[in-house]
């Protein structure tokens, strides 16, 4: 198919994206998108070395949320960068004990919408022992490590790499990718003109990895200064068919770190094995009572507060492409959790997962010994009406329920001696689950202007499977909130050998600059409810 074959193509399917939703004149919109998406192609095809360059020296700055030092590094780059494009207000929003947000805006002459683009730019701990390469220097490769990548060498100015090469750091697809697309769309539109159709400002969280715990402070400190017509969530990757999506929710999120206790000191397992309690087995027994091998979580009460998924929910899943099949094949999967039952659906529903085990030696380590402790690490993805608070609650009564004596304090020998079981918890803050109407007309606006010039239109997706804290802005600032993610699904997100295939960050670029030039027209000048 010729590049003229594939714009028309895109014009027509934004078209009929448009007459849908019921926006502004087909053809015009549909050229907006067009006009929008070919201008930052070229502004990038031009500018693929020095995006990549600018890119590579924002992923090798450490990131973890905790790292006081390199989080202030993070966040000053980021204000150069928003500075050099023009931004202006920029400033960094500070609670006390928090990690500084970085904001900054820039206004759209004759827009009367405001438009608020969220990301973050603290990353997942890491093993740098887990990764081919160190997680904070930055690597490109050909292709996936996976198919075989080889190293490459980052271009300069108008240095061209391949579509499938990948970029291998920490953050690159989990979140910093989303800030370089958004940043680049700016770019590309100055660069040939393309007027903004909203009043634009950034956000980017410095504390979302590490639970978000001082969000609800710098929003309500700074409300008037964030105050917007909406805002868009950039985090997360696309699609598992490599669709562009649109997600109107988020699960919300706790965890917990759990040690359970046997002898005070390691003893020989021919001189005390059944006699001694085993931590291994009492954890292992503990896990097992939690959930069942289908993902049912097995503790009373659970699911009494879970809302029911709603008709326009189920409409949206039913209509998204079949792609566990694929995903099982890819994944070395014989079979799925509930009978094989469809991803989209399984995350609308709540989920404990063991994320760590340590306890004793194996291989080369392992002895004939009874541990002292044996530690699990969990978190729990929660869905609509649920809160941390009473799963927290939940959790600790099943445990005492098991037999334990549940503390959150360090465990003495006294403590040991006085209960034949005794579990130690600690709690990780969270946050509850969002999920705004399918049907508002921010989200409407949105879905029309994303089809606008593109191939495919987006997919709606009532929930990610992910967590993020939007509840929060629209508990505290009144406004809806909604998920746009540009990461490929297959990104190692959270994990070693994080990375962000090229085409997604040039598809992320052209998205941002069709969203940023067409939805104003979309969305219209009346406020949202």
């Amino acid at each position: 198919m010729s590049k003229t074959t594939r714009l028309r193509r895109a014009a027509v399917v934004g078209a009929a994206v448009s007459l849908l939703a019921g926006g502004a004149s087909a053809q015009t919109a549909g050229s907006v998108g067009v006009r929008a998406r070919a201008a930052a192609r070229e502004y990038r095809v031009r500018r693929e070395g020095a995006i990549l360059r600018e890119f590579a020296e924002l992923l090798a700055i450490p990131n973890l949320a905790t790292d006081s030092t390199n989080i202030r590094r993070n966040a000053q780059t980021l204000m150069r960068m928003l500075e050099h494009r023009g931004f202006r207000n920029t400033q960094l929003l500070v609670a006390p004990g928090a990690p500084p947000a970085v904001y900054g805006e820039l206004p759209a002459g004759g827009a009367t919408r405001t438009l608020v683009l969220y990301a973050h730019y603290d990353g997942q701990p890491v093993d740098p022992s887990q990764w081919t390469t160190p997680p904070w220097t930055p690597v490109l490769r050909d292709h996936s490590l996976a198919a075989g990548g080889r190293e490459i060498e980052i271009p300069s100015g108008e240095g061209r790499v391949g579509p499938e090469a990948r970029l291998y750091a920490r953050s690159a697809g989990d979140d910093k990718g989303s800030i370089m697309a958004m940043l680049a769309a700016v770019d590309a539109m100055q660069s040939a003109s393309v007027q903004r159709s909203v009043n634009l400002k950034v956000f980017f969280e410095g504390e979302e990895e590490a639970g978000s715990g001082h969000l609800r402070e710098i929003l309500e400190r700074y409300s008037s200064l964030l105050a917007a017509d909406a805002w868009l969530f950039c985090d997360g990757p696309v699609h598992q068919s490599g669709r562009q999506q649109l997600v109107f929710g988020q699960r919300g999120v706790t965890a917990f770190e759990l040690t359970i206790y046997g002898p005070a000191r390691a003893l020989h397992s021919g001189h005390y094995g059944n006699w001694a309690p085993n931590p291994a087995v009492l954890l292992a027994n503990l896990i097992a009572s939690m959930r069942d091998d289908d993902g049912r979580i097995k503790i009373a009460g659970y699911y009494d507060d879970v809302r029911p998924i709603t008709p326009a929910e189920r409409r949206a899943i039913a209509a998204l492409p079949p792609y566990d099949d694929t995903l099982r094949a890819a994944l070395g999967l014989a079979r799925t959790e509930a009978n094989d039952a469809p991803l989209a659906e399984r995350i609308m529903r709540p989920a404990l997962n063991v994320r760590g085990i340590r306890v004793g030696g194996v291989r080369e380590t392992g002895s004939n010994t009874i541990a002292t402790e044996a530690y699990a690490s969990f978190d729990l993805r929660l869905v609509p009406n649920q809160t941390p608070e009473r799963v927290q609650r939940l959790v600790e009564g099943h445990l005492r329920r098991q037999g334990y004596f549940v503390t959150h304090d360090s465990v003495t020998t006294a403590v040991r001696l006085a209960h034949p079981r005794v579990a130690r918890v600690e709690w990780e803050s969270g946050y509850p689950a969002s999920r705004a109407p399918m049907d508002g007309p921010f989200g409407r606006a949105v879905l029309a202007t994303l089809g606008d010039g593109a191939a495919e239109p987006p997919l709606a997706i009532p929930t990610f499977g992910g967590s993020g804290p939007a509840y929060l802005f629209e508990q505290v600032l009144r406004v809806p909130m909604i998920t746009l993610p540009i990461a490929n699904y297959d990104d190692n997100q959270h994990a070693a050998d994080e990375n962000l295939r090229l085409q997604n960050l040039w598809d992320g670029i052209e998205t941002y600059a069709a969203l940023l030039a067409g939805i104003g027209s979309r969305w219209g000048e009346r406020a949202v409810p």
